[in-house]
């Protein structure tokens, strides 16, 4: 009678419904429908920043001829913010997960310095006449390979041998971008008044440092390394989990990570060649994205980061530039704000 009974189970256990099980990248619905209102949310008022910098207190009117160039100018300042705030959210994001820290940037990585050192050594030795004429497609090329060509021959020192980790390839990092910083500022301590004026006025991040000229090559080659890092999203959530678990699930992690590192370093040596160094613009996006997107999974927090900091960047360039009247400072205002957030976090966890 036993075997009977566990070889036919009975008519009413047979007729319950079973229960599907899926994996989600969100804990709950309601998780859910919070991100998709949220994206949409900050998608609608980057969009509005945006019109805003094109139309709002534009001196020539809509029906003067002059109108459509005067939005032409201001096309190419967007057209800056789009490309920084692609490269400097995913790049910060893909850093923070595969070094398991959400605290550290690419900026450790020497970007900022190694740009400054460009510039000051091209006024130093050169002169302010090569520095004027030091412009266009030719030195943003030089300057972009300058910088991945540097993090390469990192990458391949450091992560190849047998004793190679990422906690010495960012100690290298730091201590190659204190000495560039320390031998820039021993230079710009030897230039006249006017070439140091006229020094400064390209080492602060703004996208009126950036020409329509760039834009044809650093345009596709930002898309091409976002659809890259978008479709390398799956495997940055198991590189996300460390070495012992990503190795243990099948992932190639010291392979996963070099991948990862060089669109890293393509993405950063854009942006830093192209607006400037922002040291922690990135840091900011990045730790509001955390709070904003509550997922794993980096198919989620991609758009989430780029939709925070395109709001970021033309927000505040909207409000500093119609508000305040102050277009210069925007990046300080960035970085500031970008740094207190940094102590903050610190602060919090007691560590690095």
């Amino acid at each position: 009678m036993s075997e009977f009974t566990q070889s036919n189970p009975s008519p009413v256990r047979a007729s319950l419904p079973r229960k599907r099980r899926a994996a989600s990248a969100f804990r709950t619905p309601k998780e859910a429908k919070h991100y998709w209102i949220l994206l949409v949310t900050l998608l609608l008022l980057g969009l509005l920043s945006t019109y805003g910098l094109l139309v709002y207190n534009n001196p020539v009117p809509v029906t003067s001829p002059s109108f459509v160039p005067v939005v032409e100018r201001r096309m190419v300042a967007i057209v800056a913010m789009l490309i920084a705030a692609v490269c400097q959210s995913l790049a910060t994001v893909s850093f923070q997960s595969i070094t398991n820290n959400r605290i550290i940037t690419p900026s450790l990585l020497g970007f900022e310095a190694l740009y400054s050192t460009i510039h000051t050594s091209t006024i130093f030795f050169l002169g302010a006449a090569a520095f004027v004429n030091f412009s266009g497609v030719d030195s943003f090329l030089y300057q972009v390979a300058a910088m991945v060509l540097m993090c390469l021959i990192l990458y391949g020192w450091l992560l190849s041998g047998k004793y190679g980790n990422l906690q010495i390839l960012l100690l290298i990092g730091i201590i190659m971008g204190t000495g560039l910083g320390s031998v820039s500022a021993f230079m710009r301590r030897l230039l006249a008044p006017s070439e140091f004026d006229l020094l400064q006025t390209r080492l602060f991040a703004s996208v009126n440092n950036a020409d329509a000229a760039y834009f044809p090559i650093a345009i596709p080659i930002v898309v091409v390394v976002a659809f890259l890092l978008l479709a390398h999203a799956r495997r940055l959530n198991l590189l996300a989990m460390g070495k012992e678990v990503s190795t243990s699930l099948g992932s190639r992690h010291k392979a996963g990570v070099i991948y990862t590192l060089v669109l890293v370093s393509i993405l950063m040596a854009i942006s830093t060649a192209l607006v400037g160094p922002l040291t922690f613009y990135g840091f900011l996006v990045a730790t509001l994205t955390y709070q904003a997107a509550q997922t794993y999974d980096h198919r989620y927090v991609f758009p989430m980061a780029f939709a925070i900091a395109f709001v970021i960047i033309t927000g505040a360039y909207f409000i500093m530039n119609h508000v305040f009247h102050a277009q210069g400072v925007v990046s300080i205002i960035i970085e500031l704000v970008g740094g207190i957030l940094f102590l903050i976090v610190v602060l919090r966890r007691g560590s690095l």
